[in-house]
This record gives C-alpha cells, structure tokens and sequence, in this order.
C-alpha cells in the first residue's frame, strides 16, 4: 500500500525527515477502526483528528483532560471521566470514519485550529508558553530551524564547526549547523553513532523516559514498538537520523579528539585528534560544540583486590559484545538505574546473584514499563497524520514540569527523610508500592527502603521485576559494603568471601568531571580542568570566561531529572548555539567570549535554587553532585525558564573579539 506524503507541504522542510510523517491511508472497517479508538491515548488523539478534520466538538470543554498534580505515577488518560472517555471512543470513530470516507485528505497543520488543540492539552498553560509548545509540536514547520544562512548572512567568509561527539546532542548539533549551511565535521571516537545508547548495550538496557517525549523535536518518530523503547530502538532511531539528514556523511568515527588549544591571534582553535589507529591529525576550527555526554565515562570503585581477580570483570557500560552469563555466579556492584536493568534480565539464566547495593533507589511505580505500544494505538499511529507529534506533545506537557514540585524543599519541614509536604506526599505513594511487593518479605523491605527524600538521586521505573529478582531463591542482596576483592570472589566487613566468577560494575559514571579527558586551553593559555578545579560551572550551561567560540551540550547544571528529558536541554544548547554563531557571523566579529558578571549571576542562582530542592540539601550521594557536594548536574527550575533563556544568545553577555584575518564586512 503507498504511503501518503505529509511532510512535504508549503512551510515544511525536506530535509530527508519528511518520511517520519508518512502515514498510510484508511482502509479499516467501522468495527476495525472502532477497536483501534478503544486502545487509544485519547487527548492525543482528540487533538490530532480535531486539527485533521477541523472539528473543534472533539476539543470541547467536556473533553479536556482535568487539571492534574504529578504524583508518583499518572493517571491514565490523562484522569479523564468514564463518560468523557466514552464520549470521546465515539467522537473519535466517528471522525476517523469520515475522514476514510472523503478519501483520506491531507491535513492542513497551519489550521487555526492548531492553537486551540494545543490549550486543550496544555490546559493551564499561559500564553509564555505558547512558543515554547509550538517548537515542540513542531507544526506547521521546525520552529527550532536556524532563521539564518550561511550564504545570506556571510557569504565569503570561511567558518568551521567542529561538534565532538555523535550521540543524540551531536547529530541535533550537526544538523541544525547543515541547516544554517555552516561547514562542519563531528568527531566520534566509537564506530557507529549513538554515544551511549551505541556504548550500552547490557541486557535490559532501555529508557526510563516514556519513548515519544524521548526524541528530537524535529524528527518525531510515529512508529516506535515499545512505550520504553529498549537501547537497540534508541540507537538505531539516531542512526537513521543521522543516515537521512545526511549527517552520517560528516562524521569521522574512531576518532577521539585529544586537545582543544584556542589561538588568539586567529581567534581559531586547534584540534588534535587520535584514530583508532594511533595516527594523529591538528585541524583548525573556528568554534567548537561540544557533545559528549554527562555518562560517558564510567565509574569504578578503588576496591582493593580487584586486579587479582581471576574471573570476568567489567563496567555495565562496557559489557562484552555476546558475553554470555547462564549459568555463572555473578556479582552486580551497585543498585542504580543500570543495575535495575540488568539484574531481573539476568536473574533467570545465571547460577547464583549476589546484588551488593550502597543505597537502594527509590522507585516510581510504571506497570508499563516493559510494554508494547497497543495495537489498536500502533494502527493510529501508523493512520493518522500528525498522532506521534501530539502524543509526544502530551508526554512533553506531562513532563513539562513534572514531579519538579514534589522535591521541593519547605522551610521548617520536620522530618527525618522528606524535605517538605509534597516531597513526603510522594514518599508515602513510593512506599505504598514497594511494600505492596514485599509483604511476604520483610527482610528485603527494610533493606530496600530508602533513607533519604525521593528526588535526591535518579528514581527508576518499576513494573515489580526488580523486587521479583531479588526474591528468587538464588538471589541475595548484600548491603554492608565490601572490603576487598580476591582471587575468587567479593569479601564482605563479616569476614565472608563470596566467590563468583564474574563482577559486573553497574557503579555510574564521572558525570562531573565534564570533558575529560580532552585538554582544553583558552585565552592567556587557561586550562580549563585546572581552572575548574573539579568544581565545573558555565553560563546557562553552554559557556565559560576564557573560552570563546566553544559551546557545550549538556553542560553542568543542565541536567533535567524530574521533568523533561536530555533530550530538551541539548536541543536548547544546540539553537542558542546556533544562534550565537548567526549573529557573530552577521556582525563580523570573530569570537566571542562570555562575561564573567554574567557567568557568575547565573551559577549564584543555580546554586541557590538547586538548595531548594532534595537532591540540593540531602546528605545522600549521587551523581548529581561533584566532589565538593555541590550539585553540579541539575537544573533546578522549569523547563520554560530554561527554554527562554537559550532561545536566543544576547551578545551583551560575551566580549566580541576582533580578527585581523577578515575585514569586517565579511569579505576574505
């Protein structure tokens, strides 16, 4: 059956994305499709067929999702009414039904309606939010496309970008410099693109963010197979981004950039790169984005002992391709979000378990979380024009500010675990679902009750497998700490020796050691390690004094863990990016470099706001914080706050420098 082409229309890009809103025309039955509406998210698609069709009945007041407060987990349809739900199964069959009728015509996406169906889903969104929804939605054009061109704004002056690193934030960066028609080239040290969704590959790996929410704004993919989709979907989503906007072109792979030195007499930078062949290779650049991740490096712990290990030894990140486990007894250091995933993929193929756990997670109750999308759901998705992009709307918007207000900190809270009494409200909800599961086992209940406020670490998604794998009888969780390793095995304080023969580090990452191991130097010869001290800090996340030209994608104290994705916050670091170079570019200037007043106000109020909230004030470690106790990871206000800051680059900010080597006018 021929698709049905949607993304080709007046005001949308062909960027070689167009084929993600493809959809196949209708040719169900009545009662097919009426099956199909039965499985539906219905605000979705209330909203979708009412741009389709132009019918505003199925955008009523009647039909809007009531005002909802995050909890724990969420309420399914948005807590929409039993009448509502039936009166929106059959307002939404009958749409479809006449829109099969009359031919399948395509959609209109700059209908006026388009507005009226975005309040209906953001029901208490103010008109600040508008623009924010819109780029979102992505309809009826990319609203994050750079409003510049190379070839318009300085057409003879040379200018190269180079992006390091091609996960998700540097195939984002990539293509939204193509679209500006800047020269660029992305280097990879690993040979497909991906970043950590190419690295991470142990078993169970998945999302622990709903899928749709979980992708690019301007590549919405309608298709996805799971509702967190697993590491090989991430992947191979980024590749075919990177394939179709003919990024891929672009990338050097199995290269790993060395060095970053900025010369102040060209106001370039020179690029040092290794491959994995040994060769090394100087190119010159005249800015740099950076997109390498926050969890790419891993962690291992200074245990004494463990290089007389005689079994397999490895990092969850660094799992051996086809490394097989049946059978063995095996260790699994660390209880955080790999570990989650790892242990109940496990657990039925291996001799024995040992879990040695630090502090246990706390844990949001998702019983979808190893789902298939419906098939009545994946036949809309695949039917009607546009349904991913307001499914994935409504995750956003659902996210938008998420749990934010559930860790946050209440002045004069008593407690000894809860910072305030929305925090403490989400405390009782998590327990309320983990003692559900541990009836039958108080001993594993004690162990796995956190000690500290819900938010201050990574919470993780759950279904019941976690505490199902704990419970099986060859399964043990340990949780007074280690003292060594030896030859055979893990030694615990009580003198026991538990022998395995293969220890899986499922123990983190350096998240603040950001950039390592790259040496960076900047004006006057400023190291940017040492100059951090370990205490990483940039302006709005994204620049620092001293380094002009030199952009960072999710930079410290970008990191959204209650509400958004990573997404969200690479792709504001992209287009502020980008709109830093278009307004360089058109005003002559050479480089730029960001004021220290500003870099300053900036990580005062960050600091002060992230005191506001769990992870800020509880005692308990995490990735979120650096050496000094500092979180250095975590944004702390709404996503709003963050999007219009990095909307667009205000040039007072920086210090505009010159450059001898081009006259002002842009000429050569």
């Amino acid at each position: 059956m021929n698709k049905v082409a949607f993304g080709t229309r007046p005001g949308r890009q062909t960027d070689g994305l167009e084929k993600l809103d493809h959809v196949l025309p209708i040719a169900a039955s009545d009662a097919e499709i009426e099956a199909a509406v039965a499985e539906a998210d219905l605000p979705a698609l209330l909203a979708a067929l009412a741009v389709l069709t132009g019918n505003d009945r199925l955008i009523a007041d009647d039909l809007q999702p009531p005002p909802f407060q995050m909890g724990a987990s969420i309420k399914p349809q948005g807590g929409m009414s039993a009448e509502a739900q039936a009166k929106a199964r059959r307002l939404a069959t009958q749409s479809l039904i006449v829109y099969r009728d009359n031919g399948c015509p395509p959609p209109d996406p700059s209908a006026a309606v388009l507005e009226r169906a975005m309040r209906f889903l953001a029901r208490d969104a103010g008109d600040e939010y508008l623009p924010l929804l819109r780029h979102e939605l992505g309809l009826p054009r990319d609203m994050g496309a750079p409003d510049w061109h190379k070839s318009q704004t300085a057409p003879n002056r040379e200018f190269r970008v180079a992006v390091i690193g091609a996960g998700l934030s540097g195939v984002a960066a990539a293509h939204r410099l193509a679209q500006a028609g800047v020269d660029y080239t992305v280097f990879e040290k690993n040979p497909d693109v991906g970043g950590v969704w190419w690295s991470n590959s142990y078993p169970g790996c998945r999302l622990d963010t709903p899928n749709f929410a979980y992708s690019f704004s301007f590549a919405q993919k309608q298709d996805w197979p799971e509702q967190f989709s697993r590491q090989i979907e991430i992947q191979k989503y980024i590749a075919d981004v990177a394939r179709d906007t003919s990024v891929r072109d672009n990338i050097e792979f199995n290269t790993e950039v060395v060095s970053l030195v900025y010369d102040e007499a060209t106001a370039t930078w020179s690029l040092r790169t290794r491959r994995a062949d040994g060769a090394i290779r100087d190119q010159t650049f005249n800015a740099i984005i950076t997109a390498v991740g926050q969890l790419s490096r891993p962690a291992i712990p200074d245990i004494p002992g463990l290089d007389r290990f005689r079994g397999a030894w490895f990092h969850s990140a660094e799992w051996p391709a086809g490394f097989d486990v049946a059978g063995k007894r095996v260790a699994v250091i660390g209880t955080g979000a790999s570990a989650y995933q790892i242990v109940p993929s496990i657990v039925s193929e291996v001799a024995e378990l040992k879990v040695f756990q630090r502090n246990p997670p706390w844990m949001l109750p998702t019983p979808n979380y190893h789902e298939l999308i419906k098939p009545g759901m994946a036949w809309l998705l695949h039917h009607v024009p546009y349904y991913g992009r307001w499914f994935r709307f409504w995750q956003f918007w659902i996210a938008a500010e998420g749990r934010l207000p559930l860790v946050a900190v209440d002045p004069g809270w008593d407690h000894p675990i809860s910072v305030g009494r929305a925090n403490e409200s989400l405390r009782l909800e998590c327990m309320a679902h983990l003692e559900a599961q541990l009836v039958d086992r108080p001993d594993l209940l004690k162990k796995l009750t956190p000690t500290y406020p819900p938010g201050a670490k990574r919470m993780l998604r759950d279904n019941g497998v976690w505490t199902s794998a704990l419970k099986q009888p060859h399964a043990s969780l340990l949780v007074d700490g280690i003292t060594s390793i030896t030859e055979t095995g893990v030694e615990t304080p009580d003198g026991t020796l538990h022998e395995v023969d293969v220890i899986v580090f499922a123990t983190g990452f350096l998240a603040s050691d950001y950039l390592a191991p790259i040496k960076i130097v900047g004006r006057g010869g400023k190291d940017l390690h040492v100059w951090w001290g370990g205490d990483c800090r940039a302006y709005l996340g994204i620049t620092v004094p001293g380094f002009p030209n030199l952009f960072m994608t999710g930079g410290p104290n970008t990191g959204v863990v209650v509400n958004g994705s990573a997404i969200f916050s690479a792709e504001c670091a992209v287009e502020y990016a980008l709109s830093a170079i278009g307004q360089l570019l058109a005003g002559g200037h050479a480089a730029m470099d960001v004021r220290d007043a500003p870099f300053r106000a900036f990580n005062e109020r960050v600091d002060a706001g992230n005191l506001t909230k769990a992870w800020g004030v509880a005692k308990t470690t995490s990735w979120y914080k650096n050496q000094f106790g500092r979180a250095s990871q975590t944004w702390p206000f709404s996503l709003l706050e963050y999007w219009r800051l990095t909307e667009t680059a205000d040039l007072a900010d920086y210090e505009l420098l010159p450059d001898s080597t081009f006259r002002a006018d842009g000429g050569g």
